[in-house]
């Protein structure tokens, strides 16, 4: 998803997931200084929603 710059020059994210239980969600974060930043704050985000909740653990 695509950052965007706000009219008071900062930075923000806009970002939609899935929940835990499967329900379309969206968070939005604003303040950043740089695009940069907002970039990798949207990316972390989504590696961490991304997480699957059917592990399978092996047991020894």
């Amino acid at each position: 998803m695509p950052v965007y710059k706000d009219s008071n020059g900062s930075w923000y994210a806009m970002v939609r997931y899935d929940d835990w239980q499967g329900k379309r969600k969206q968070k939005c974060k604003r303040g950043f200084s740089t695009k940069r930043e907002a970039q990798n704050w949207e990316r972390s985000f989504l590696l961490q929603s991304s997480n699957d909740l059917d592990m399978t653990f092996l047991m020894n």
